[in-house]
């Protein structure tokens, strides 16, 4: 046992020394903290401010578009706002809570400037001034020389250039490209198709509003322009068949309640939330993350193990310790190796949940209820373990019988290719977790760590959950049995690596 140790705590030392080692410990923390951070980063200064030219010849539909834009952005203040003040105000009594205003309360009662004083007092001391967040879209005059009364295609030709990105528009005192152009037909009153009219080519020769804009990808202000016109439209066509438009409104709001139910949940707290959602994907999450973690250890020890033999170090190792020592401390030496590095992911994650959870329905506290109430931790922690002990097996084994890298990828990629199937079926899994599907690859050992974490939030059946355990452990030690064999004669071993044949006649001495 104290030449397995020393052997372990060699390879754990060099394993700690190498530059692969280090990054593994901080890249994916760096790459959770990038999962919360860079969308948040993206969505305020990622996207450039969109310019947009409106002409409106029915000069009826200009003002509807521009107060559909001036609440959508009206929206995200909002949203910035309620987290400012989750964020800057000092926590009172359940009974002294501030309560978030609706979105037509927070226009209605003056936005920004009457919210805020109504929770100045409530600030902390020191709290930053709360910065608005700028508009996605702002509107930009036609260029000089350009009327709006003009035909529409010869405004078409004379705004190409700058649609193309060709020439630009100064704006404020700044020169800037303009994204879209939304041109609205004098006569769009009488393009409008009505359901009766509807046909296969009821729209030929129909003017449209034309929306100009080089961006494919970006639909966000067509789909704004879009319902803007649309509403006001049918709006238009309630009161021109007599109807009352605002009755209309309130029936289209009308709506019966729809709770969805947990019937696992105790009685009187069924109702499904947010956090529950999030408790029901996480473990997806997990599984890459096993995958991850699993695939980078196997291949550090097939590296290690394949260098030393090359290099002939494993001759002088195997001078010291017997073939069974030096296999079990490599194994528990690069466990050791994982194990730190999914120590320090498992504390990365919750350090940078906690530090960026906020109020109850922040998704990265919901999150961080969601591991906390789990035994999400506890199942990565042992089918980790497990998974790496077999899949290390069948590279301990690998590597013994190949005298270079380039050898042992073609084996590697079989394996990669069986490796595949838990990600292939991660999205699938959760949706149906104790179907045909996740039962049958539950059971199949190589699958188990992966495929049983992946239902680990939908309550497998005991016999599953056991059995496939029990099944798991049986399989690991089979492997390292034969591991090990494999390993007692081919680590000395050169030349042509050995037929799979040659190496089953192995397990039998």
């Amino acid at each position: 046992m104290k030449y397995i140790f020393l052997v372990a705590w060699r390879e754990y030392a060099e394993n700690a020394k190498t530059k692969g080692f280090w990054l593994g410990i901080f890249l994916v923390p760096i790459m959770i903290l990038g999962s919360i951070q860079v969308p948040i980063w993206l969505a305020k200064k990622g996207t450039p401010v969109r310019y947009y030219a409106l002409v409106d010849q029915s000069e009826t539909l200009a003002p509807v578009i521009e107060a559909r834009l001036e609440r959508s952005h009206q929206k995200q203040v909002l949203a910035d706002i309620n987290g400012y003040v989750q964020k800057h105000t000092i926590p009172a009594g359940k009974s002294a809570a501030l309560t978030p205003p609706s979105l037509d309360q927070f226009i209605s009662q003056g936005g920004v400037v009457s919210y805020l004083k109504a929770v100045q007092a409530r600030l902390k001391l020191g709290a930053p001034p709360f910065k608005a967040p700028r508009r996605d879209f702002q509107p930009v005059p036609l260029p000089a020389g350009m009327r709006a009364d003009t035909d529409l295609a010869t405004i078409v030709e004379r705004l190409r250039p700058y649609l193309r990105g060709d020439q630009k528009l100064e704006v404020g005192g700044q020169w800037v490209s303009l994204s879209a152009a939304i041109l609205i037909p004098r006569d769009i009153e009488k393009q409008i198709v009505r359901p009766p009219d509807k046909s296969a080519d009821s729209t030929a020769g129909v003017t449209a509003i034309q929306y100009w804009s080089g961006n494919l990808a970006d639909t966000k202000l067509r789909d704004e322009v879009e319902q803007s016109v649309n509403t006001e439209i049918r709006r238009r066509e309630y009161l021109l068949r007599g109807m009352d438009a605002a009755a209309i409104r309130a029936v289209e709001q009308t709506y019966a309640p729809f709770a969805s139910l947990n019937p696992k949940k105790e009685a009187g707290q069924e109702a499904v939330n947010s956090a529950d959602i999030i408790r029901q994907w996480a473990p997806s999450a997990f599984v890459y993350l096993l995958w991850v973690a699993i695939f980078a250890v196997v291949q550090m020890l097939l590296t290690n193990i394949i260098e030393e033999k090359s290099n002939r170090i494993i001759e002088v190792l195997l001078s010291s310790v017997t073939p069974g020592e030096l296999m079990m401390g490599k194994l528990f030496g690069i466990a050791a190796v994982g194990l730190t590095m999914v120590g320090s992911w498992m504390l990365a994650l919750f350090g940078i949940l906690s530090w960026k959870a906020g109020g109850a329905s922040d998704v990265t506290s919901q999150v961080l209820t969601a591991l906390q109430s789990s035994n999400l931790i506890l199942m990565f922690s042992v089918y980790f373990l497990l998974g790496y002990l077999l899949y290390a097996a069948l590279i301990l084994a690998l590597g013994s019988v190949c005298n270079t890298l380039k050898e042992a990828q073609s084996y590697m990629g079989v394996i990669t290719m069986m490796m595949m199937v838990p990600l292939l079926t991660m999205s699938f899994i959760p949706k149906d977790p104790n179907g045909v599907l996740a039962r049958v690859l539950s059971w199949i050992p190589i699958y188990t760590p992966f495929i049983m974490m992946n239902r680990a939030m939908a309550d497998p059946p005991l016999f599953d959950l056991i059995g496939t355990l029990v099944l798991l452990i049986v399989a690991t030690v089979g492997a390292l049995w034969m591991a090990a064999k494999v390993f007692r004669i081919g680590i000395l071993r050169t030349g042509q690596p050995p037929k799979l044949v040659e190496m089953l006649r192995w397990l039998k001495r």
